[in-house]
């Protein structure tokens, strides 16, 4: 199995962490909420996988091109 990295494609906040660390999640499943210019968006798994690292929390600031999870595909 290879570690993928989960990066977030725009600048936001977190508002909700939907995944938890151990979930098997499908190809764009929701990982993450971010809340940017009062928009929910979902930062998706990429492919099939298990989720194995959140690497922010619900309310930290994420930047764009920030590795917020990681996943082994």
């Amino acid at each position: 199995m290879a570690l993928i990295n989960i990066e977030s494609e725009i600048a936001g906040k977190v508002w909700k962490v939907e995944a938890e660390i151990g979930n098997a999640l499908e190809e764009e499943e929701a990982i993450i909420i971010l809340e940017s210019m009062k928009m929910e968006i979902p930062i998706d798994a990429p492919e099939d996988g298990t989720l194995v690292e959140i690497l922010v929390s619900e309310g930290d600031p994420v930047k764009e091109g920030q590795i917020v999870a990681k996943m082994e595909v």
